[in-house]
């Protein structure tokens, strides 16, 4: 996913966004997948791609990082692709400057000629992440609780439970770190976002049966959401070599 990384959720005012979120997703022609009986009967005949790095702190130019992004996945993929590639991104909000990984996974979807899908956090949790999720091209939109009860059907053991307590140890670490440096801890709001990250890319393999994940840098924050990837490698839930570096 494409990370908080020590920056405002959101780039444009709420206010300012009269919008009504189920009827644009219906207008639009967004299939919205309620149950993980629904993701398995859409999602079971994609292969997912999930591109994940640094939102509004990346001020490169998105291009070229997009270029790059597919150059390396078209070397990793081969021609082997038995399944259509689907891009899932998980709400992140474009950036005024155009930057960040929002635009960016625009861009390698559409050069990879791909649709799109979103995962979201339920209102629940963050109310206004729908709001500002961009939408462009998506096909499938889904919430995160279907993503854990995916997880709960799919998985023996409580892998949920599992990624929950990894990733409140390694914000331990990293608020430590954050102490020791003179500065503020990360936000409550990280946890939610790194549960966001690695549960869906844990119960997305479960349906599909496999799982791409590119990195849109190699320089990524120990910081920000991003790192959190580590969580679903240090589980076995992931396996590095379904990730593909930037560098």
């Amino acid at each position: 996913m494409g990370s908080l990384d020590q920056a405002s959720r959101s780039v444009y005012p709420i206010a300012t966004i009269p919008i009504d979120i189920m009827n644009i997703s219906c207008a639009a022609g967004i299939a919205l997948l309620r149950n993980a009986a629904d993701v398995h009967l859409h999602l079971k005949s994609f292969s997912p791609l999930l591109v994940e790095g640094p939102g509004r702190l990346d001020d490169r130019d998105a291009a070229p990082v997009a270029n790059k992004i597919v150059k390396n996945l078209r070397n990793y993929w081969g021609e082997n692709m038995a399944k259509p590639v689907l891009l899932i991104t998980q709400g992140d909000p474009l950036n005024e400057s155009g930057k960040g990984i929002a635009s960016i996974t625009r861009l390698v979807a559409e050069e990879l000629g791909v649709k799109r899908g979103l995962v979201l956090l339920d209102p629940h949790i963050d109310q206004d992440h729908e709001k500002l999720a961009d939408r462009h091209d998506v096909i499938h939109e889904m919430r995160y609780s279907t993503m854990i009860e995916i997880i709960e059907n799919y998985h023996d053991h409580d892998a949920v439970g599992d990624i929950t307590k990894e990733i409140d140890r390694s914000l331990s670490e990293k608020n430590k770190k954050k102490r020791q440096l003179g500065e503020n801890e990360l936000a409550a709001y990280y946890k939610d976002y790194a549960l966001l990250q690695e549960v869906t890319k844990v119960a997305i393999k479960a349906v599909a049966g496999e799982i791409t994940v590119a990195h849109t840098t190699g320089d990524i924050s120990e910081f920000g959401v991003t790192s959190f990837f580590q969580v679903g490698l240090n589980l076995g839930l992931i396996d590095e070599a379904e990730i593909v570096s930037f560098e």
